[in-house]
């Protein structure tokens, strides 16, 4: 059995990856809490412990403004990578609004396809 810490809400919105402040993978987030995310991608190019940000945006906001997170990778597998906010700064109310947009829209289309990585 499971043990967290905060529930977890589901929910589909598309991100960009950004890792050392560049671009390299698109996702979608699958899950979230207060203390971190499942991003579903197939970028495999992290670490654990590794430090990445995440760039998205609410689609129907008027403002279109794109907001970012930081977090580190605690978990990776082959449908993506866990993410943790602990332990680095964010603005708080940016991560309760994430989970607020995804309780209300569980059925949300994605904005950033995830794309298969070119070997």
């Amino acid at each position: 059995m499971e043990h967290r810490l905060s529930k977890r809400v589901q929910g589909k919105l598309g991100l960009l990856v950004y890792k050392r402040g560049m671009p390299v993978a698109t996702g979608q987030i699958r899950d979230a809490s207060k203390r971190g995310l499942f991003i579903a991608t197939d970028y495999t190019d992290v670490q654990l412990n590794q430090t990445l940000e995440l760039e998205f945006r609410f689609p129907e906001k008027k403002e279109k403004q794109f907001r970012r997170l930081k977090a580190h990778v605690v978990r990776k597998s082959d449908k993506g990578i866990g993410v943790d906010f602990e332990g680095v700064e964010n603005d708080g109310f940016t991560v309760s609004s994430l989970i607020h947009w995804l309780k209300k829209h569980y059925l949300a289309t994605n904005y950033f396809p995830v794309r298969r990585q070119a070997y």
